[in-house]
């Protein structure tokens, strides 16, 4: 059995309600969904969620929430592994035992079917216990700078100063859209940045982390140029 699992607690900080939030004229949890449903990867597609409203929402756009998220991981602190292991925990105490889960943010409107089945298929065929959606850095990450507290500037690897970027060894970070990975090792909490996960590669264009109201119209607006560029 497979399961898509939505994080959505209530209590979201700088972007109040952030998880039902109209994006682009729907909920944004709704794009998550939607994806999950397209996919035909999962067998049940289920909302983690301490919050009423949220619920209503996820019913109403076809997620199912079976069980109330505990307080405990519902707060400021709580990891996102631990919130998928108790999930997944859930379904084993009702007598049915997953062997595949997957993660997907509820504020990720750019998730499309595609990947989600691009992820199961890399999990798969890498025999890794992650699968993970990453995007390039646009910008070498060995050249960054910090400001000092005396208001200048400094190299954090000032090793590199002048080294070409071309010889530099490219990065990447986490495109914040989702996580597939066995139900073993997200019960055992293992680490999902490491070796056991295989990389999901995303374009840049359609990544686009959401913690404030700069990301999120900056996001609204990447996406209408996406929608429309659809219809040319």
């Amino acid at each position: 059995m497979k399961l898509a699992i939505i994080p959505a607690r209530g209590g979201s900080k700088r972007i109040p309600r952030k998880n039902i939030r109209d994006f682009c004229g729907k909920p944004i949890i709704a794009y998550s969904i939607e994806a999950a449903r397209q996919s035909n990867c999962f067998d049940h597609i289920i909302v983690s969620t301490d919050d009423e409203e949220i619920a209503s929402v996820a019913h109403d756009w076809g997620a199912e929430t079976p069980f109330v998220r505990p307080a405990e991981l519902s707060n400021d602190f709580a990891g996102t592994v631990p919130v998928i292991k108790h999930a997944i925990e859930w379904f084993i105490d009702n007598q049915v035992r997953p062997e595949l889960a997957c993660c997907i943010y509820a504020t990720a409107p750019f998730v499309i079917p595609q990947d989600l089945q691009r992820g199961l298929d890399t999990l798969l065929s890498a025999k890794s216990e992650y699968a993970f959606t990453l995007t390039d850095y646009p910008f070498p990450i060995q050249r960054a700078v910090k400001l000092t507290s005396s208001g200048r500037v400094a190299m954090f690897q000032p090793e590199h100063f002048k080294t070409r970027s071309q010889d530099l060894e490219h990065a990447y970070h986490d495109a914040g859209q989702f996580y597939w990975g066995r139900c073993e090792a997200f019960l055992s909490e293992l680490p999902i940045f490491s070796q056991a996960a295989a990389p999901v590669l995303l374009p840049r264009h359609r990544v686009q982390d959401i913690d404030t109201l700069e990301d999120w119209h900056r996001a609204e607006l990447m996406f209408k140029i996406l929608q429309q560029s659809e219809t040319d």
